[in-house]
């Protein structure tokens, strides 16, 4: 995978998701993650939620049922979940794998996500949710470090998506 524009076929990153141990997958829908959550809607795998902090709390219980969860949302999502990120997941150790779509990246989206696009790393980091952005590249060892971290430390950890590192439904 030298060519740093080709992107991974969301088949191919449901399965190394499940390859890593992660086995309940909730979220919202975003564009970005369309084609991972139709992988997953195919493979019935995917419980939909109607809010992101609704999901984070599925995501708490399926993990206190032995389950290893992932979250999906778009960054804006982060904004609704704050509070259920730092008085559920954080204080109880209730760990998930949040797969964030990075909406705003470098200033390139409407205008509702400039903001927590630029903001976002930030915010995690200030959250102390330790973060990683994925890449075509890089794919094994990003999904290496969201195994040994959730693992290691048993809280959210966040994984990143920029537009185009995933294919998506509609190009």
């Amino acid at each position: 995978m030298s060519d740093g524009n080709q992107m991974i076929e969301s088949d191919v990153f449901v399965e190394a998701l499940q390859e890593i141990g992660i086995d309940f997958f909730t979220g919202v829908p975003d564009s970005i993650l369309g084609g991972i959550i139709e992988t997953l809607m195919e493979r019935r795998l995917y419980v939909p939620a109607t809010r992101e902090d609704e999901a984070l709390a599925m995501a708490a219980g399926a993990y206190m049922a032995g389950k290893v969860p992932a979250v999906l949302m778009q960054n804006s999502g982060l904004g609704t979940s704050l509070n259920t990120l730092i008085s559920l997941n954080l204080i109880y150790q209730q760990p998930c794998v949040l797969i964030v779509s990075w909406r705003g990246f470098q200033g390139k989206d409407a205008p509702e996500h400039l903001v927590m696009g630029q903001t976002m790393p930030q915010l995690l980091d200030l959250m102390k949710i330790p973060h990683r952005t994925l890449s075509a590249g890089t794919i094994k060892e990003d999904l290496r470090w969201t195994a040994e971290t959730f693992m290691k430390q048993r809280i959210p950890l966040a994984l990143i998506i920029k537009k185009g590192v995933i294919k998506s439904l509609h190009p």
